[in-house]
C-alpha cells in the first residue's frame, strides 16, 4: 500500500452569488473568523481554525443556481461538529437567523452519530455532523 501524497486540505473555494451575507453566514452565526479579503476578484477568505474557505464572487448576475442532482460540482459542504449539543446550538442558532434549513438533527443511519442540513445565503447546502463518539 503507497502513503498518500497529499495531507489534507488547503483550503476549499466557494462561488458564491451573495458573498457579503454568505460570509455573514459563517463569521457572524457559527463564529468563525474572516480572514482577509481580496477586493479586485471580489474574494473573502474565512476560517473555523481546522479548515479555510474562500468565497468567490460569482461574475456576472443572475447567478445559475446548483443543483445537485444534474450538474457536477459540490453537493454539499459537511462540517464537523465537536459534540450533540453543539450540533443542537449550531441548529438553534440557524432558526434564530432565519437560515433555510433542509432538516433539524437527525440519526445518520443506525447512530449514533446525527447530522443536521441547512441552505447558506447563497444556496450552498452545509450539513453539520457529530460523529457520535
Amino acid at each position: 500500500m503507497t502513503t498518500p501524497i497529499t495531507k489534507g486540505a488547503n483550503h476549499i473555494g466557494l462561488t458564491v452569488s451573495k458573498i457579503e451575507e454568505s460570509a455573514a453566514f459563517f463569521v457572524s452565526i457559527l463564529g468563525w473568523k474572516e480572514l482577509r479579503r481580496n477586493n479586485e476578484y471580489p474574494a473573502i477568505f474565512v476560517g473555523d481554525g481546522s479548515v479555510v474557505l474562500t468565497l468567490w464572487a460569482v461574475k456576472g448576475l443572475p447567478a445559475t443556481p446548483f443543483d445537485r442532482k444534474s450538474n457536477v460540482g459540490l453537493h454539499h459542504l459537511a462540517l464537523l461538529v465537536e459534540s450533540e449539543a453543539s450540533l443542537n446550538e449550531v441548529h438553534e442558532r440557524l432558526k434564530k437567523s432565519g437560515t433555510p434549513i433542509e432538516f433539524a438533527p437527525q440519526q445518520v443511519g443506525l447512530g449514533p452519530a446525527k447530522h443536521m442540513m441547512c441552505f447558506e445565503p447563497s444556496g450552498i447546502r452545509v450539513e453539520f455532523i457529530w460523529p457520535g463518539n
